[in-house]
This record gives C-alpha cells, structure tokens and sequence, in this order.
C-alpha cells in the first residue's frame, strides 16, 4: 500500500505536470521580442511594436487579428506592463523585465508543449526533509538571470539555517508570497543529473522561525525547459557543495 507521504507527492507532482501543460502555461513559450523605441515589426507577429519603459506601443489593423481585453486593436494602442494580448490561439506576454517591456509569445501548438512527456524526478525519500529555521532580514537584491546583461530585483525575506551532510548550511529566501519562502539554490547535481539550478518554495515559517526544506519537491525553473525564459538567478551564496539528490531532474 502507497503510504500518505507519496500519495501527497504524486497528487502534487500531478498538479505540476498539468499546470506546465495549461495551453500558455510555460511550455507554450515560442519566442521573446525585445522592441525598439522606434515601431518595428517581429518576427511571427503582425503589426509595429515599440516601448519605452513599461509602455508598448503597438500599431495594426483589425484584420491582423489583434485584440487587447477583447477589443480589436486597429489602429495603435498602448499598453503598460504586465499586460496581455491576444493573437488567435496565442497569447502575447508583456512582461516588465530589467525595467523594459518584452513581449513573450505563448502558443499551445509550442513543440515544448505537444512533445511533453512529463518531468522526471528523483525517487522520493522523506530524509530529504530537512528542518530549518527561519530568520527575517529584509532587503532588495539585485540579481542576473539566464539572458545575458539582464538584472531583476529579490524580494529578499531573510534566511534559513539548517544541517545537510553533517555541516550547517545557510541559504538566502526571497518572497513566495502568503508568507512562504522562495529559495533559489544550486547544488553539486547541476549540469549533471539537474538543471542549471532550481527552486523550492516552503510553507510559511512557524511564529519561531521553524521551517521544513522538503528538496523532493525541489523544481526546475522555466529556463531549464525554454529557451526563451529569464530566470533569475540564485543570490550570491546559494550553493549547495553537496550533492541534492531529490527533486526534479534536467527535463528529457
């Protein structure tokens, strides 16, 4: 008999694998646009794009299929992101990155998408929950990401102490909104068995500061399975020199 323990992981490693198939959930990612300040076509798209800032601007006819809230655009229209736009079957992403607005195509016909066969994952073990306690420390940081010459900020929280291979270890949290946290970790598995690095977001710490780490539930970012994400990446010091053997693996 399955024992409660990996029935609750399986219900949620389900629910993970469906939400990466949600027709523009994060296997749909086709392309990312960064436009000019002067109008421009993309490649796939119709119409002429620019953006300043946060504001895209975006010039087309109604035939070319452009809508915004529902409403055709034809003409020009200007949109502030995060914002969406809607070309058929696709959804067009306005995304807020490094202070600029991208736009991000999201297509279910996305051969990451209709080629998905699920993530693998490491066989479970509840010795990979790890008991942790939580310190607040407020702050903003300024990370990488995975394109080149584009920063974001953290929503730093504070950090987590706790004992893996019989050494303290201390990894720096960021916001997972109601309260969780949002660890982004790498560990000795990258590059070999894993992905680049991953993530894992914990329930909200007890009042004294007790949180549990559990690494089988450990995710791939959406860069490990797009070429077109901008992940940030771990805060200075969030590697793990030993080897996490939980969690999701590098996608087939």
């Amino acid at each position: 008999m399955t024992d409660a323990f990996t029935r609750d992981w399986q219900a949620w490693h389900d629910r993970r694998e469906a939400a990466l198939q949600e027709p523009h959930g994060w296997l749909s990612l086709t392309a990312l646009h960064w436009p000019g300040d002067e109008p421009e076509g993309l490649d796939g798209l119709p119409g002429l794009w620019s953006a300043e800032g946060a504001k895209l601007t975006v010039t087309a006819e109604a035939a070319e299929g452009l809508a915004i809230d529902g409403e055709s655009v034809d003409g020009t229209a200007v949109v502030t992101a995060p914002a969406w736009i809607d070309h058929g079957d696709r959804r067009l992403e306005i995304a807020l990155r490094g202070g600029r607005a991208a736009v991000r195509v999201r297509d279910p016909q996305a051969p990451t998408r209709t080629g998905f066969t699920g993530v693998p994952a490491y066989a479970i073990d509840p010795a990979w929950v790890v008991p942790a306690r939580f310190t607040p420390e407020p702050d903003t940081l300024t990370v990488g990401s995975v394109r080149p010459g584009l920063e974001q900020p953290l929503r730093i929280t504070g950090s987590v102490a706790f004992d893996l291979a019989g050494e303290p270890r201390r990894l720096t949290a960021a916001d997972g909104g109601d309260g969780r946290l949002w660890l982004l970790f790498r560990d000795a598995t990258n590059g070999d068995t894993t992905a680049g690095f991953r993530q894992l977001t914990t329930d909200a710490p007890a009042a004294d500061g007790a949180v549990a780490l559990d690494f089988n539930r450990a995710l791939n970012m959406p860069c490990a399975f797009t070429d077109h994400g901008t992940c940030p990446l771990p805060p200075p010091g969030n590697a793990l020199d030993v080897p996490v053997t939980a969690g999701e693996l590098a996608p087939r």
